[in-house]
Parts: structure tokens; C-alpha cells; sequence
């Protein structure tokens, strides 16, 4: 199942992520505040659903799901390895498993650095610069385990 990123329903639920709450979603959209509780509950349910067909797919135990941050942690099977199942407005729903790797070395290090910079932002979490995806990884996921 894919989110619908573009959605009025998923502008509701992201704008609520960052803390904006139900009243002022309602004001700004100039609808009933019940109108965005009902579409927000409705994404919760979509967000959930999603996170736990990824988990599925990619052979990982749920350990904890958070539906309104939309986060689910947990273990990949396969891997050996925690994973966490996210999804980010900028780039849709992600899948991040804890790995020690030679980040400076791999083709994908922009990409990385630039998922994780931005999921950060999206969540208003504070991250200490590093040039180590892993390291921003484990920081940004150990403090995202902490405001759920």
C-alpha cells in the first residue's frame, strides 16, 4: 500500500507530526476541527497499515509502531539487525537497518546524508553535525525511540 503524499489527508497528519494542533490545521484549511480529527484518524489507520505491510515485506519483527510520528521499530529476520520503518513527506515510506558500514566509500553516501538531514527536519530533531550516515542514523533514531 502506498501513502498518498499529495493527499489533504496526509498534508493534515504531516502538519499535526510537526505539532501544529487539530484547531489550527482546522483554521488554516478553514473546515471543522471534527472534519480533520475524522481525516486524521482515517490517515493514522493508512500510515499503521503501511508501516506494518513494509515490516512484512522486509522480514521485520514490530518491536514498538507509533502511527502519529509514523515510526514502527523493530528487527530484521534476515539481517540480524534493528530496523526501523519510517515515513518521511519528502521521500515516502523508508526502510533503515542499524549496519556498521565504510559510509565514505559507498556511492549512496549523499543520498543517506540527505534522507537522513531531511527526516530530521521533518520531525524538528536536532542532530550533531557528522559526515557518518551511520552515526546520524543512530542518533536520530535514538532520539525519535525517545518521543515515542
Amino acid at each position: 500500500m502506498s501513502l498518498p503524499l499529495n493527499d489533504r489527508q496526509f498534508a493534515f497528519w504531516n502538519l499535526r507530526r510537526s505539532g501544529l494542533p487539530n484547531i489550527q490545521i482546522a483554521d488554516h484549511f478553514r473546515i471543522s476541527r471534527q472534519a480533520v480529527s475524522k481525516a486524521l484518524l482515517a490517515m493514522d489507520r493508512k500510515v499503521e497499515e503501511t508501516l506494518i505491510e513494509m515490516a512484512q515485506a522486509n522480514q521485520i519483527d514490530i518491536e514498538r509502531l507509533n502511527a502519529e510520528k509514523g515510526v514502527l521499530f523493530g528487527r530484521s529476520v534476515p539481517f540480524d539487525a534493528a530496523a526501523v520503518v519510517f515515513v518521511s513527506a519528502g521521500r515516502g515510506v523508508q526502510v533503515w537497518y542499524e549496519h556498521e558500514g565504510d559510509c565514505g566509500a559507498c556511492q549512496r553516501y549523499a543520498q543517506c546524508i540527505e534522507l537522513l538531514w531531511g527526516y530530521a527536519d521533518e520531525l524538528g530533531i536536532a542532530l550533531e553535525k557528522t559526515d557518518d550516515p551511520t552515526r546520524m542514523a543512530d542518533e536520530l533514531f535514538a532520539k525519535l525511540q525517545e518521543m515515542v
